[in-house]
C-alpha cells in the first residue's frame, strides 16, 4: 500500500441551475436553453457536455479556466458565468478544439474567464451548440481560494501520526505502535521476487531495541520510511519558511513532528540510520504476518499477541554503525536538519547549532560511490535512482544554516552542493520536483546561498545556471500542458501524477519567491486547476475539497475510521496518486480484502473517462490511484501553502 513507481506499492430557475451545479453533472439541454436564451442552436439540437472546473476555485487576480467535454464536435458553443444571485459576470464562445479526450468524448474546449476580478460563488452554464453545468466555485484573494486546502493537507499529516502524540481530529484518532519506543533492530528478509515484497521467511534478530516511536505512516498502511517523511519534513519546513509569520502554527508543529521521529532513526552516538519500522508483507504460507496482510485501525497492533511482527514491529537500518549511508537518504535528511537550524536561527542558536552538526553529521557519511540506492524494504516500494540532487539539496541547505549562524564551513557546503547540482544535471532519471527528484528545492535554495555569498567564483555552477536549470523544469511541463487538452504539466498515465503536478506548482511559486519572474504564473495555476476538478475525469483528487472528491481511498485509515455515506468525514485533506497508466488496471482491482468497508457501492463512475493511456478509479482496492501517501501531501501542503 506505499506509493510507488512500481508498488501493489444561482430565481426559480436559478435554483434548478444550483441544484445541477452543486451535483457536478451537465445540466439538462432544456435546462441550457433557459440559462442562455438567445443561445445558438436548439435544445433538442444541442451535444451532451460536461464542464469541468476547478471546483475549490480561482484567485481573483490569476488566471481563470475551464473546460467544455463534449460527446461530438461543436462550432460556437456559448458560455456564461453566473453569480450566486442568477447574474451573469462574463459569458462567450467557445473557439476550437483543443483536442480529443477519447472516443466518447472527441473534443475539448477552453472557456477562459480570466478577466472576472469579482470575488463570490459562481458555476458556468454553456448552451446553444453544447449543454452543460459546472460545479460551484469561488473566486477570491488566493488565502480564501487555497488556505483551506493547505490547512486540510496539513490535517492530513496530523491524521498520519503515530505513536502517544496523536491529534484525534476528524478520525478520533487514538495513540497506536507505543511498543515502538523499544522496537527490535532485524536483518533484512529475503524475498520471493524480485519486485514484489513477499518474504521467504521471518526476519532475523540483528540488534537491541531502539525508540522509533511518532511519526507518520507512510501512506495507506501503517509502515513508516524515512525515504518519504525526509521528503514531506523538507516541503514542511520549506512552506513554514517561505510562510514566515504567517505561517499557522499546525504547520509548523507538525514540521517538528516529523524531524523529531526523524532525530530517532539517526543514531549519531553510533553513526546508523534506521530507515523503516515494520514489515510489509508476510510470508505466503501465513507463518509471518505483515502489514499489508491485515486491514484494520493502527490502535488494534497494540494488542495483537496472534501477530508479533505486528505489535512488536521489526526496525531495519540503511548502513552496519559508522559505515557510508545511501547518499539519497544521507542528502535528504541533511537537509532536513540543516533546514531545522535555520528555523532557530533566529530564536534558539544553540538548538540551531546542534541540528546544524546533525546535518553535517550525516552529510559527511554520503556514500558518493553508491550502487543501488537504500530506500524501503523492498527497494521495491520506492525504487529511487537519482541522488546527486539530494547531495546538492542537503550542501545548499547547509550553506543556508551555515551563513545565518556565522559558521565558517558555509565556503564548503556551497562548493559541494555546486558540483553536485551541476552532476545531477547529467543523471539519466533527472525529473520535475517530486519526492524522487529535490532538485528545484536544491537548485533555488542553492541560488539563494550563492547570491547571499556575493555570488564567488570557482564554484562549479553559478546562479544563473541555477535559475536555468528550474526554468528547464517548469519548461519541460509547459511544453507537456501545451499539447494536453487540460493543461496537464504532469505525465499522468505513470505513477505519482498528481505528486508530479503539485510539484510543478509549487516549484512556479518558489521560483517566483527567489527570481521575482511571473512568467510561469498561469502555467502554474493550470496544475491547481486539473488537481482540483479541471480535468477529464471531473474531480478532485484531495479529500474534501470541491463538490467531487475521492471517497473511497485505498487507505486503512479513511476506510475504516471515515463514514462512506458521508454522515461522518473522511480523512480530508488526503491526495491521492490519481490518474494512472491503464496497463496497470489489466488485471482488474482484485478482492476486498477481510475487513474492509466496500466501496464504491457499485459501478465505476469515472469508466467513461478512461483516455490518454490512463484511468482514475476511486475504489478502497484500487492502490493504483487512490491510495493517499505522504509525497503526495507533501508536494500539496507546499504548493497550497505557497499559493495562499
Amino acid at each position: 500500500m506505499s506509493s510507488s513507481s512500481t508498488h501493489p506499492s444561482g430565481p426559480r430557475r436559478g435554483a434548478a441551475l444550483a441544484r445541477a451545479a452543486a451535483s457536478g453533472v451537465a445540466a439538462t439541454a432544456v435546462l441550457a436553453a433557459l440559462a442562455l436564451a438567445g443561445g445558438a442552436g436548439t435544445a433538442q439540437a444541442a451535444t451532451t457536455g460536461l464542464v469541468r472546473v476547478n471546483q475549490v476555485g480561482y484567485t481573483d487576480s490569476g488566471a481563470k479556466e475551464a473546460f467544455l467535454l463534449t460527446k461530438a464536435a461543436v462550432t460556437g458553443a456559448s458560455w456564461k458565468l453566473l453569480d450566486s444571485a442568477g447574474a451573469t459576470a462574463a459569458s462567450g464562445t467557445t473557439g476550437a478544439s483543443l483536442g480529443s479526450w477519447n472516443s466518447a468524448y472527441p473534443a475539448v474546449y477552453l472557456i477562459d474567464f480570466t478577466s472576472v476580478k469579482t470575488g463570490g460563488r459562481y458555476h458556468l452554464v454553456v448552451g446553444g451548440a453544447a449543454s452543460g453545468t459546472s460545479a460551484t466555485f469561488t473566486i477570491g484573494t488566493s488565502s480564501a481560494v487555497f488556505a483551506k486546502p493547505a490547512a486540510d493537507a496539513t490535517a492530513f499529516f496530523q491524521a498520519q501520526r503515530d505513536g502517544a502524540d496523536t491529534v484525534p481530529g476528524q478520525l478520533g484518532r487514538k495513540p497506536s505502535h507505543l511498543d515502538d519506543a523499544r522496537a527490535t533492530v532485524y536483518d533484512w528478509p529475503s524475498f520471493t521476487s524480485s519486485d514484489g515484497d513477499t518474504i521467504a521467511s521471518a526476519p532475523t534478530r540483528i540488534g537491541g531495541t531502539v525508540d522509533v516511536s511518532g511519526g507518520w505512516f507512510d501512506a495507506g498502511d501503517y509502515l513508516k520510511f524515512t525515504e518519504t517523511t525526509s521528503y514531506a519534513v523538507a516541503a514542511l519546513e520549506i512552506a513554514a519558511r517561505e510562510k514566515g509569520a504567517g505561517a499557522p502554527a499546525a504547520l509548523g508543529a507538525e514540521a517538528q513532528h516529523g524531524l523529531d521521529w526523524l532525530d530517532r532513526m539517526w543514531d549519531g552516538r553510533t553513526k546508523t540510520l534506521y530507515i523503516q519500522v515494520g514489515l510489509g508483507s508476510g510470508t505466503d504460507s501465513g507463518s509471518v504476518v505483515g502489514d499489508h496482510d491485515v486491514w484494520r485501525l493502527p490502535e488494534q497492533d497494540d494488542t495483537d499477541s496472534a501477530h508479533p511482527f505486528l505489535k512488536n514491529r521489526p526496525v531495519f537500518r540503511a548502513n552496519a554503525p559508522g559505515a557510508k549511508v545511501s547518499p539519497n537518504q544521507a542528502g535528504r535528511l541533511a537537509a532536513d536538519f540543516a533546514l531545522a537550524a535555520q528555523r532557530y536561527a533566529a530564536t534558539d542558536t544553540a538548538r540551531a547549532k546542534a541540528y546544524l552538526d546533525t546535518a553535517a553529521q550525516i552529510y559527511g557519511l554520503a556514500d558518493t560511490r553508491p550502487g543501488t540506492l537504500v530506500t524501503t524494504v523492498p527497494y521495491a516500494y520506492y525504487p529511487e535512482t537519482t541522488w546527486k540532487d539530494d547531495l546538492a539539496f542537503g550542501g545548499a541547505e547547509l550553506a543556508l544554516a551555515a551563513q545565518q549562524l556565522g559558521d565558517s564551513r558555509a565556503g564548503t557546503w556551497l562548493s559541494q552542493a555546486a558540483t553536485w547540482a551541476k552532476g545531477h544535471q547529467s543523471e539519466a532519471d533527472r525529473d520535475t520536483l517530486n519526492m524522487y527528484d529535490t532538485s528545484a528545492l536544491a537548485d533555488l535554495d542553492l541560488a539563494r546561498a550563492i547570491r547571499a555569498a556575493g555570488s564567488p567564483s570557482g564554484l562549479a555552477v553559478g546562479y544563473d545556471d541555477l535559475i536555468g536549470y528550474v526554468k528547464g523544469q517548469i519548461a519541460t511541463g509547459q511544453a507537456r500542458a501545451k499539447a494536453d487538452p487540460f493543461h496537464a504539466g504532469a505525465v499522468y498515465d505513470d505513477f505519482d501524477a498528481d505528486s508530479h503536478t503539485l510539484g510543478l506548482a509549487a516549484t512556479v511559486r518558489l521560483y517566483r519567491n527567489v527570481t521575482g519572474d511571473t512568467g510561469a504564473n498561469r502555467f502554474g495555476v493550470q496544475q491547481l486547476d486539473w488537481l482540483l476538478g479541471a480535468n477529464a475525469w471531473g474531480t478532485s483528487f484531495m479529500v474534501g475539497e470541491g463538490a467531487s472528491f475521492p471517497k473511497c481511498t485505498a487507505g486503512q485509515l479513511g476506510n475504516l475510521a471515515g463514514s462512506l455515506d458521508g454522515s461522518a468525514p473522511l480523512e480530508v485533506g488526503a491526495i491521492v496518486n490519481g490518474p494512472n497508466g491503464s496497463g496497470q488496471f489489466s488485471g482488474g482491482l482484485g478482492d476486498y480484502l477481510d475487513g474492509m468497508r466496500t466501496c464504491p457501492a457499485s459501478g465505476d463512475p469515472y469508466a467513461a473517462f478512461t483516455g490518454h493511456g490512463s484511468r482514475y478509479a476511486d475504489d478502497v482496492r484500487s492502490w493504483q490511484s487512490s491510495e493517499p501517501a505522504l509525497d503526495m501531501d507533501a508536494s500539496g501542503l507546499l504548493a497550497f501553502s505557497l499559493s495562499s
